[in-house]
């Protein structure tokens, strides 16, 4: 699983939060009313990376190009933690270590999908 970059994120999150594809520069629009200036042509770069690494898609049937996370951002952190733990050389301690350090409202939630999955 690749990981994002600053701006990678920034962009993903953009993606993420909308309701449906999104182009260049309505990502440009998202990004500068955060306070981020960036170029047209620097996000294109950075979209078609995206693509390349598996996370965009894009419909290259209009202009301007259209774009949609392929994931949803739940996923994409769970493929995060999966791929952490799984280069955990002590699973059981890393487990130990992220359940002790929940809220209890998260270890409720932990316990209710835990008691499902038996």
């Amino acid at each position: 699983m690749s990981t994002l970059g600053e701006l990678e994120r920034a962009v993903m999150d953009a993606l993420w939060d909308a309701d449906g594809s999104l182009s260049a520069y309505d990502v440009q629009h998202t990004l500068e009313a955060e306070g981020r200036t960036l170029a047209a042509t620097t996000l294109l770069t950075v979209l078609s990376r995206l693509e390349k690494k598996g996370f965009v898609a894009s419909d290259r049937s209009s202009r301007p190009h259209r774009y949609t996370a392929v994931a949803s951002r739940a996923d994409h952190v769970a493929e995060l933690m999966h791929s952490v733990l799984g280069d955990a050389g002590d699973r059981t301690a890393v487990l130990e270590r992220f359940v002790g350090g929940v809220s209890a409202e998260d270890a409720a939630v932990l316990r209710r999908l835990l008691g499902g999955a038996g």
